[in-house]
């Protein structure tokens, strides 16, 4: 398959947003206390088009983990924005964030490019690997949110919810989620109480992740803590030195 352009891309997106019923999905993700989940909201031949680009960057996986807790691969940010136009147009998509932020209730930014989690992909290509229950914590002045999106999922894993755990009087709800290709999952970070179940031999998981904040400003303490935690958890010492390609 040839590459598509951005604009194609753009296009695409574009297309996906314009059919939303929007007031339908806000109720949903308020109901699920701040939490919505929408099967193969993606079409086949965009999800391919991604493929391309995970594909090429699969020889720039970082392998990382962290016992009891977390094992697989990622790719940040700066390594897309070298070779995933595709990919990077979907985050920027300015109809894309819009649509977000009307079902969040709160305008919805990019992230800084100092942000190697900004867009960036997740592996879960080898027995065992997984991730631990956690929330998508803000080190940010303000909240963020996180989409993900399913691109491959040749596998047993699940996508492991918990609802409502900070909401007083109101009971958890778990949920047990497949992220077959073009699955839609999109969530408040502090609110999501959620884990990755391992996959077993000869399996295969890739997902997409996408993140916007409400308000890109962090300290330096803060910006110190998550670039040292994102070196050990998920993209390698070499990320806290290099430079955003802007």
């Amino acid at each position: 398959m040839a590459p598509t352009s951005t604009t194609s891309i753009e296009q695409q997106v574009s297309d996906i947003v314009s059919e939303v019923n929007r007031t339908d999905w806000s109720r949903q993700y308020w109901e699920q206390g701040e939490f919505l989940a929408q099967g193969q909201l993606m079409p086949k031949a965009l999800i391919e088009e991604f493929m391309q680009e995970v594909n090429g960057v699969r020889p720039k996986i970082n392998r990382n983990f962290i016992p009891k807790h977390k094992k697989g691969g990622s790719v940040s940010y700066y390594l897309l924005q070298e070779s995933a136009p595709a990919l990077l147009a979907f985050y920027q998509h300015q109809a894309w964030i819009n649509l977000l932020s009307q079902i969040a209730g709160v305008p919805l930014l990019l992230c800084p490019d100092e942000d190697p989690h900004a867009c960036a992909l997740y592996f879960y290509t080898e027995p065992g690997d997984h991730i631990g229950f956690h929330y998508d914590t803000s080190y940010y002045k303000g909240a963020r949110y996180t989409v993900l999106i399913g691109l491959r999922d040749q596998s047993s894993s699940q996508l492991l919810c918990r609802l409502h755990t900070k909401e007083s009087g109101r009971k958890v709800q778990e949920l047990s989620l497949a992220t077959e290709p073009g699955t839609f999952l999109f969530f408040n970070g502090d609110k999501l109480h959620h884990a990755v179940s391992p996959i077993a031999e000869g399996e295969e998981r890739i997902v997409l992740t996408l993140q916007y904040v409400t308000d890109p400003s962090m300290s330096f303490a803060h910006r110190w803590f998550s670039n040292i935690k994102d070196a050990v958890g998920y993209f390698g010492w070499s990320a806290l030195f290099r430079r955003p390609t802007r």
